[in-house]
């Protein structure tokens, strides 16, 4: 593998909305390069970058893929990233350490929800961008309109900087606007010349010089046009859009000279911020190869053949093979025995990754995504990643007996490789919990851990933790004896049940005079009705928000015991609870929803429909409104399918545990059933 300087490296990554072709482009920038024989299929499982068995059955990306794309003396690191929204941890991984991005349109659908959320996150990231509208052999594709709806989605700053040669069967070929000499069909003169002079307007406009020649009407050349739109393309003032059919390959090298001569490399990219040695001490580091080492791992794999693979990311300093590094956020060394660049699933071992480059390095067993690799005497610390919050829950359950043993370790590694899952246990249901952010996302995640680790899970509903309580006071006696020969059993207690606020959980008292009840035998009083609690009188959910006293009651001075005290106690609140007029409770969450102002009506009208109580509305920039609201969480268990179904995927949500209330009494029963039926399953 030739050895690549930092200023002829280009980091880009490749951005759309869900099926719009970024893998097909991948594939054509790889073949065009060179790098690869025959052009790779999605329908056929063969393209570099979609290499997961679950890819190819669903013929899209659910990962971030790395492809090394050589061209004119440049090492191109291409991102390949998922367009679907369930991904949406992976895509924020490979945005994080691109220095570039070419968004894709696809000229029969044109700017689609997903378009809008790309050029979001890119924007956020202050990213230079390229917008490549492809698919323009295709039927139904007007390119002006698609470029006239570029320009008024994300600004004037969108420039065209090709025009297409015929449309749809006709599409033949790309006339480059900074080329003077191109071959111009002539029915075409018209139009190139238009968008010449509009593309020379807006170099013009990034620099004082440029300006004044071009307001005094003398003509810019070449070499100032392209300097120009370097710069406006580095400081985001200039977005180019560039065309072609990714499929045929037309334009695709095109859009490699564009990469190469346009996209800021690692060392003309902003200096990074980072922790320092002293805790709080920030630091900036340049990307050259004398500066510390920093290596952001920014993905974590499971390769069936090598382990654990971290993806790393050079910000400062040389990352050599067969070398010590520093985890300074767990305070680990770790030996690197071999690095790599990578294309997909294919590994080249190399000696080192310069300032800049992306490559890969395996087994490494403190490291996981988000972490920064250092030197000991000079740790560094990088931002870590953010990735987004899981709304969507299942219960994970074994198989088998066979899969028990081995459930815990594979979610623990496949949480690893994806940080945007999440395994909790439920210390209500005692479920555990595999949360992601959509129903695919937690699917493909079972179907992984079955072909990596060997295990079989099943996905069920969550239960929802119901709890009881009481409605009003009450005052119950109960006298639990019992005589079988010798010793009986005697026990006799009252108690005073009362209504405790909501949340406030369980408390015992005990106001007992004159030695009616041995005080020896009070304990064992409170842990009979502590076990009553366990099992309500509903339905059988955990009973909360009371207050149990003892008030009186009686003994027999052979028969009585604790156990005996023990079983009064628990009977007296069973009794108590019965008499005190139960109420089954249920989870109330708190969620925050952001969606299209066009959609807000739609969504509110379904939150009513599921029983939500919406307590404000706050109207965001950018035409969206974020919705709060109190909503059953038995309403909302498949809320984020349901969210992006209502919204075309333009809706986000979080959600969290708020509070407990009353189940409307008309839904009580309905629930009473379906707990019996669950326990006749599991009997």
């Amino acid at each position: 593998m030739a050895k690549f300087d930092t200023e002829r490296l280009r980091n880009i990554v490749l951005l759309s909305h869900s099926g719009a072709g970024k893998t097909i482009l991948s594939e054509a920038m790889l073949h065009s390069a060179g790098v690869t024989s025959r052009f790779g299929s999605v329908e056929d499982g063969t393209t570099a970058s979609d290499y997961e068995p679950e890819e190819q059955q669903r013929q899209a990306s659910i990962q971030t893929s790395i492809l090394l794309c050589p061209w004119r003396q440049h090492k191109v690191n291409v991102i390949d990233t998922p367009g679907y929204a369930d991904y949406r941890g992976e895509l924020i991984s490979g945005i994080r350490v691109a220095d570039g991005a070419v968004i894709l349109v696809a000229g029969p659908a044109g700017v689609e929800v997903g378009t809008r959320e790309m050029w979001r996150m890119a924007q956020e990231r202050i990213l230079p961008r390229i917008i490549f509208i492809s698919k323009l052999d295709r039927e139904n594709v007007e390119y002006q309109e698609v470029l006239d709806s570029l320009v008024e989605s994300f600004g004037r700053q969108c420039v065209a900087t090709q025009v297409p040669i015929g449309s749809e069967a006709d599409f033949s070929g790309v006339v480059s606007l900074l080329d003077p000499d191109a071959d111009v069909p002539p029915e075409m003169q018209g139009l190139v010349d238009a968008a010449r002079e509009r593309l020379i307007e807006a170099v013009a406009e990034t620099d004082d010089d440029l300006a004044t020649k071009y307001l005094e009407g003398e003509s810019l050349t070449t070499e100032e046009i392209v300097g120009g739109l370097k710069r406006g393309v580095a400081s985001g003032a200039i977005v180019p859009i560039m065309v072609g059919a990714a499929a045929s390959g037309t334009g695709v090298t095109e859009l490699l000279d564009a990469i190469v001569d346009l996209m800021p490399s690692p060392a003309e990219s902003p200096a990074v911020k980072a922790t320092g040695p002293t805790d709080q001490e920030e630091v900036t580091l340049d990307c050259n190869g004398a500066g510390p080492l920093a290596a952001l791992v920014f993905k974590t794999a499971a390769d069936p053949f090598v382990g654990k693979l971290s993806y790393v990311r050079v910000y400062s300093g040389t990352f050599k093979g067969d070398s010590q590094v520093w985890n300074a956020g767990k305070g680990e060394a770790e030996r690197v025995a071999q690095v790599f660049v990578v294309t997909g699933k294919s590994q080249e071992p190399v000696d080192e990754l310069a300032p800049g480059d992306i490559g890969a390095v395996a087994k490494l067993s403190s490291v996981l995504s988000g972490d920064t690799l250092s030197r000991r005497d000079a740790p560094i610390t990088l931002p870590g990643l953010d990735f987004p919050t899981p709304v969507y829950q299942m219960a994970a359950y074994p198989k088998s007996t066979a899969d028990l043993d081995k459930i815990t370790s594979a979610l623990s590694r496949i949480t690893e490789e994806d940080p945007s899952l999440k395994i909790v246990r439920d210390p209500d249901t005692l479920e555990m919990l595999l949360s992601g952010l959509g129903d695919t996302h937690v699917e493909v995640a079972v179907e992984k851990m079955k072909r990596k680790f060997g295990v079989e899970i099943v996905l069920e509903t969550p239960k929802v933790p119901y709890k009881e309580t009481i409605g009003a006071p009450t005052k119950v006696e109960y006298r639990h004896k019992k005589q079988s020969g010798g010793h009986g059993q005697f026990g006799h207690v009252w108690l005073e049940i009362m209504p405790l606020s909501r949340g406030a959980g369980f408390e015992f008292a005990h106001k007992v005079v004159g030695g009616s009840v041995p005080r020896e035998y009070i304990p064992a009083v409170e842990k009979g009705v502590q076990k009553a609690l366990v099992d309500g009188v509903i339905a059988g959910y955990p009973v909360v928000d009371l207050r149990a006293t003892l008030v009186d009651g009686s003994y027999h001075p052979v028969d009585s015991s604790g156990v005996s005290f023990e079983i009064a106690g628990g009977h007296a609140l069973s009794k108590g609870i019965k008499e005190a007029g139960p109420v089954l409770l249920e989870p109330v969450m708190l969620a925050r929803i952001t969606v299209p102002d066009t959609d807000t009506g739609e969504v509110m009208g379904d939150l009513n429909s599921k029983r939500g109580r919406i307590l404000g509305m706050t109207p965001q920039d950018g035409g969206t409104t974020v919705i709060e609201a109190n909503v059953p969480q038995a309403e909302i268990l498949r809320y984020a399918t349901e969210l992006r179904s209502q919204t075309q995927g333009r809706g986000t949500y979080t959600v969290q545990f708020d509070h407990y209330d009353v189940v409307p009494g008309h839904l009580v029963q309905q629930i009473v059933d379906a707990r019996k039926e669950a326990e006749a399953a599991r009997a």
